[in-house]
Order: C-alpha cells, then structure tokens, then sequence
C-alpha cells in the first residue's frame, strides 16, 4: 500500500468566513490566504456564509469590503450565500456550503461562528483548522460549544490562537489540548506600513495639524469591547493641557451619522473650541497607512476580548508610539509597561502625555525591533500546518 498524490497541485484550501466586514481577523486571514494562495502551490478559495452585514450603525455590503476587494483582486474565489450572518440558513445553502466542503482538502474557521454551519454539514472527512482571533470565549456565543463538539468527535486538526492570551482562554473554556492550540502571532505587511516622512506631512497637513500639535489615533469600532468612552474621556483631558491635540478615530460607527457616538462627543468633548476642526471622526478607512504616519500616538482602549491588536502592529510598523490598556497580549506587543494604562481616563490621558513627551525615546527601539512586526512568520506557519494537514489525511491506496 502507498499514498497517490499530484505533486503538481498544492491542496485545495476552502477559507469560511462568518461575513466581510471591517476588523482586524478577517484583515489578518486574508492576508494569509492572499499570500499562500501566490506564493506556495495551495489553492485558497473562500466561502462567506452572508453577503452583507449591519454593525456598528454602518450597514456593508461584501462588494464594498476592503478584504472582499483584496481578496478577488488578487484571483482568490470567492462565493457567499445570500444572507445576513444572523438570518436563516437554507437547506439549499446548507447543501452548498456542504459540497464545497467536500470539495476541499483542508477548510479553515475564521474564528468559530462558521462552526454552527459545519456542525450542521459535517466536514466529509476534510481536516479542520479554527483560526481564533478573541481571548474572551464567553462571549463567542454557539460556535465555542460547537468547537469543543467537534474537538470530541476527532473532526478538529487545529485551533491556531493568534496569542497566547487566546490559547489560555480557549484552553481553560474548551480543554482543547495545548499541542492542538498553537500560537502563530500576528503581523503586519512591512512594505505597506513603514514610516514615511513624505506620507505623514502630506496627511497632517491635510488634518490641517499645526507643527508638532499631538496627534491622537485610534482605530476600531463602535462597541461595547472598544470601550470608545474611555478614549474620549481621557481626550477631554487630555486636550486641556495640548488643545492644539488632533484626534484621529477610525472605524465602523465612528461617524456623526451615529446617534451614540454623536452624543458621546457632544457630552465629553462639546466645550473643547477645536472640536470642530481637530476632531476627525473618520468612520472606515481602507487606507490607514497614511493616518498611521500622520499619528504621533495609537491607542487602544478596550476593554475585553482583545488577543493581538492589529492597529497597534500597523501603528507601530508606522512609527506611532502605542497607548494601550491592559488587554490580551497588548501589553507585550508593547513591550514597555510605561505603554500600559489602567481603564481610568485620567490614568489614560497621563499616558497619552507621557508617551507624546517621550516619543523619541519609544520610536527608536520599536524601530530597533521593528522585524518583529512582520506577517512573514505567520504565513510561514500557516503554510506549514496546511501542508502537514493535508499530507496526513492523504489516502492510502493498493497501487
């Protein structure tokens, strides 16, 4: 007996994502999938279990998602069902995510939403990969249970943890052994985000940034997790001591078109005389090396569930010093506890000084070890555990 393979063709990977939508694990996964799918023999496709989504007060729809765009631009397949990620699924649907599975020689999770499907369909015997992106499983909702069910049933190959904070929460919540978790850390595309002297001039010019003002990012959505209240209470602070400051906030929700966030600005920041020229609420952006340049500091504020933020590898890699709260791995991509904040806006805003007073001092050694930024690791990674997936399921056959 021996194993018939085609040495010509690398295997064919099928990607499930929930939906297309901003946020850094599906920016993550599609740059893998971009990369393996161009660089090694594998053929990635990709499967999107709805076609749009309403969140955060901004409605998307897949044809206008950066990573959609990326992704079939790049020739990377890519299909959906015509649903919303909360809606009905139908048996015609559940029949087509089932044939694609099969299909497949390895299917990737992006994250463990898709899961509930695949429980549903079965994986036909195609090896299975979670790639999980939270260090809060608590708060993941059926996918988890559905993890842990097809763990028992010997149907998962991996769960590959963006951090070690989500291999220990998804250890302790699912018992999932640790050889089955293995980290592959987050990184960002060096070439894209680089510092730029050129790029960051032009943009602060732009915000219309007089000289050396502060410049303070950050990038997320409007929810719960992001914690968006404590970044503009600790700003209503902050800008008392530099009320030239300009704040940068960028994601999904972060509009005047949302009634919340609209209220939250009026409520904090409403008596500060530049809010109408320095306050830049930028809702999605697809071109965030610029603001990243322009930025002097990139802050994260959240309060849960983070693992490895990936707006503060990309501000970093742009030469903004990070701010971050005590959240997954945060505080070691930081690599410096003066970096670190309590969830107290006060507390938070005399980081924010701290930070901009010390800038120099912080740019120069995330420059130093500026190579530990890169997502060439983590397609490495990626690119290995396919291969051993799919070579350890090959069949044996009389020959």
């Amino acid at each position: 007996m021996s194993t018939v393979t085609f040495l010509e063709d690398g295997p064919s990977v099928l990607s499930l994502y929930e939906g297309f939508f901003a946020g850094g694990a599906r920016i993550l996964h599609t740059a893998v999938v971009r990369a393996l799918d161009a660089t090694t023999p594998q053929q990635h496709s990709v499967l999107s279990l709805s076609d749009r989504v309403q969140r955060e007060f901004t409605a998307q729809r897949i044809s206008s998602d950066n990573s959609y765009r990326r992704l079939t631009s790049a020739g990377v397949p890519v299909r959906a069902l015509r649903r919303t990620p909360t809606g009905p699924i139908t048996t015609s649907q559940l029949k087509r995510v089932a044939q694609s599975v099969a299909k497949a020689d390895v299917v990737l999770s992006l994250k463990e939403q898709p899961l509930t499907v695949l429980g549903r369909v079965g994986t036909s015997g195609t090896p299975l990969i979670t790639c999980l992106h939270r260090s809060d499983p608590e708060h993941q909702g059926a996918g988890v249970q559905e993890l842990i069910d097809l763990d028992r049933a010997g149907l998962l190959t991996a769960a590959v943890c963006c951090a070690e904070s989500t291999q220990r929460a998804y250890h302790e919540a699912t018992g999932i052994p640790l050889e089955r978790l293995p980290v592959f850390p987050n990184g960002v595309d060096l070439y894209k985000f680089r510092t730029d002297a050129e790029l960051r001039a032009g943009k602060r010019a732009e915000l219309g940034v007089d000289g050396d003002a502060p410049v303070v990012m950050i990038a997320a959505r409007f929810d719960e997790m992001k914690n968006i209240p404590l970044f503009v209470r600790a700003a209503r602070r902050f800008v008392q001591e530099h009320p030239d400051a300009h704040l940068v906030m960028c994601g999904a929700g972060m509009t005047a078109d949302n009634p919340a966030f609209a209220q939250l600005i009026t409520e904090e920041l409403g008596a500060w005389p530049a809010l109408e020229t320095n306050l830049h609420a930028l809702g999605i952006q697809s071109q965030m090396a610029p603001l990243y340049n322009a930025a002097d500091l990139i802050t994260l504020t959240s309060a849960f569930g983070e693992a490895a933020p990936l707006c503060l590898l990309e501000g970093m890699a742009c030469g903004a010093v990070p701010v971050t709260t005590p959240v997954g791995d945060a505080p070691a991509m930081v690599g410096d506890l003066r970096l670190v904040s309590s969830f107290d806006p006060a507390e938070m805003a005399e980081s924010w000084k701290a930070a901009f007073a010390q800038r120099e001092e912080h740019f120069e050694r995330i420059f130093r070890n500026r190579q530990r930024l890169s997502e060439q690791r983590l397609f490495d990674a990626y690119a290995r555990l396919i291969k051993d997936s799919a070579d350890a399921a090959l069949i044996p056959m009389a020959v």
